[in-house]
């Protein structure tokens, strides 16, 4: 598999915690729909996929079944709203206010 963010798929993602991750899942969400509100469906596609690598790696650390539904539950919902018909019905503002809690927490933290 080819990441784009190979020095953190290397191991590095694994030394942050599950917020800083989740924190950083969702700045690509952010940047997605932030290109997605401009009409630039290329670059929306690109922080997507980023985001959704991310997500999967945090996907591939976890340890606990809740946070892994979740998180399969999270991706599925992502994936739906970028590149399905949008079935959960998942809005913008839905999506920022998910991941601003884990950048509040992770920010409340240092």
């Amino acid at each position: 598999m080819s990441y784009q963010h190979k020095d953190l798929a290397m191991g590095r993602w694994n030394k942050l915690s599950f917020l800083e991750q989740m924190a950083n899942v969702g700045s690509e969400v952010e940047r997605a729909l932030n290109w997605q509100a401009k009409n630039n469906s290329v670059y929306c596609q690109k922080a997507f996929e980023r985001g959704l690598e991310l997500l999967d790696l945090t996907l591939d650390g976890v340890k606990g079944f809740a946070r892994l539904k979740e998180l399969a539950r999270v991706r599925e919902a992502m994936v739906d709203y970028f590149l399905g018909e949008n079935s959960f019905l998942s809005t913008e503002s839905l999506w920022r206010k998910y991941f601003s809690s884990f950048t509040y927490a992770a920010r409340k933290n240092y």
